[in-house]
């Protein structure tokens, strides 16, 4: 058996054991376990009831979904492409799905994930082709790292929001919450301490360090009995730590109902602004991670080409559609996938084993479901400081490149939008350029001219939601 395992995934010859890739899996896993808590409640919108609003979308749905998207991808990912990466709905992109398209558009949940599924399957379309690749070699590497950045600033207020340290102010826009008030008793107090406690333990090199600070705050919120700051609820105890995992009751296959109603509530125009906005967030996500990840592993060819990059694209694409399906968001590659590649992961065992422990993470749903707001909230601020490493890469001593950077990266915290900071750096980058006289580099790179001009029609055009009805008018 060990034998045909070695076969099958060349672990030999990539100069690992079966041993290594197990336990390089198992490193992947506990890193990146903190998605099993953090998405369902997110896409459940459950942090969020002092706004009087929820998507909709069951907690038990979504850790269905999460779990299941990601075990999909994993094995795809291993099995076919036999890369070490492992995938999960995407931090950031599951934001912009509550954030920006739920709540901020006030689109349905079924429709957002309708979209979410069509995008999926348009990228499997193009993975299966090699378009999706080129597509994302025609962004700027700058643009790419940019839009990392800002999806991790982007996730740090959010997470500041949720820990109860930020909040509104008509003066100033945003303020510091009142740190006199603060006692043993309240969340903003707790969400620090799990803060430091997680770049205590990143710093001391502890494998699971983001799952173990979640654990502990929780659990000492649990016996405190402390509020929550977020959404004034008290932190109690679960009823239970193993439960059997439940099918989705609300989600599954929601999406072919609400396709069949596209024109009705939500016009066709809408569906396809939200739609796209979800597929060029889902291109600079990959290619950001895939490629980085890919580096680390040493999976980066001479002509700076990832290894086996239509089958780790596929792999993307099939988790995304089939999330869709169950209840969640656009699934991409983590960047923790490099905690398993130091361990000494070199092949796609280690994403086989990572997605087998995803599966097993279902029979812990009611523990999940419990875990408080303050206690998830520094996760969110630990992961948006990762997602800012590769800035120092950026060329911010040349004009044509900064500023679009910079407004990528500004953007997405301030309008609260990873669509818009995406938009407006790659329309200030092609008009620089342009203004520069330097237009035959942007004529020669035809995706990223047509990437520009699909934005600027939205975001130039008649006006936000209403662009795509408009074009769809002017065609008829």
């Amino acid at each position: 058996m060990n034998e045909k395992i070695d076969e099958y995934f060349g672990i030999s010859r990539q100069g690992s054991t079966i041993e290594g890739e197990i336990r390089a899996g198992v490193t992947t896993f506990l890193t990146m376990a903190y998605i099993l808590i953090v998405n369902p409640k997110m896409m459940s919108g459950s942090d969020i009831t002092f706004m009087d609003f929820e998507t909709g979308i069951p907690f038990n749905d979504a850790l269905f979904a999460t779990a299941v998207a990601a075990c999909v991808a994993c094995l795809i990912m291993g099995l076919w492409a036999n890369l070490p990466f492992a995938l999960a709905p995407g931090m950031g992109l599951n934001a912009y799905f509550l954030y920006g398209v739920c709540l901020g558009m006030g689109i349905p949940w079924d429709v957002a994930l309708a979209a979410v599924f069509v995008e999926g399957l348009l990228f499997l379309g193009l993975a299966s082709t090699g378009a999706r690749a080129a597509m994302i070699n025609a962004i700027p590497k700058d643009l790419k790292i940019a839009t990392m950045a800002g999806i991790g600033l982007f996730l740090a207020i959010i997470g500041m929001e949720e820990a109860g340290w930020v909040v509104d102010n008509p003066a100033t826009l945003v303020d510091l919450s009142a740190t006199s008030g603060w006692t043993h008793m309240s969340g903003e107090l707790w969400a620090l301490i799990g803060l430091l406690l997680t770049a205590i333990l990143m710093a001391r090199k502890q494998k699971g360090a983001i799952m173990i600070s979640i654990f502990v705050v929780a659990i000492c919120g649990w016996g405190l009995g402390v509020t929550d700051a977020y959404n004034g609820t008290e932190a109690a105890f679960p009823d239970s730590i193993v439960s059997t995992p439940e099918m989705p009751t609300k989600t599954m296959g929601a999406v072919f109902g609400a396709l069949g109603d596209i024109g009705g509530e939500v016009g066709l125009g809408t569906f396809l602004m939200v739609m796209i906005a979800f597929f060029f967030v889902d291109i600079f996500d990959t290619a950001g991670t895939l490629y980085g990840v890919g580096r680390m592993a040493g999976k980066i060819d001479e002509n700076d080409e990832l290894e086996n990059a239509n089958e780790a694209f596929m792999a993307d694409a099939a988790g995304t559609a089939v999330g869709a399906l169950m209840g969640t968001s656009t699934v991409t590659t983590y960047i923790e996938s490099a905690a398993g590649i130091e361990e000494g992961g070199k092949t796609g065992l280690t994403a086989v084993v990572v997605g087998v422990l995803f599966l097993l993470g279902l029979f812990f749903a009611d523990l999940f479901s419990a875990i408080p707001t303050f206690a998830v909230a520094p996760a969110l601020i630990v992961i948006g400081a990762m997602m800012m490493r590769g800035i120092a890469d950026i060329h911010w001593n040349d004009m044509e490149i900064a500023v679009p950077a910079f407004l990528t990266i500004s953007l997405m915290p301030f309008t609260y939008s990873i669509a818009d900071g995406i938009a407006w750096g790659v329309i200030s980058y092609v008009a620089i350029k342009i203004g520069v006289g330097k237009h035959e580099e942007i004529l020669n790179n035809r995706i990223l001219l047509a990437i520009f001009v699909l934005m600027a029609m939205f975001y130039l055009g008649p006006g936000d939601q209403s662009t795509f009805d408009w074009i769809l008018g002017a065609l008829n």
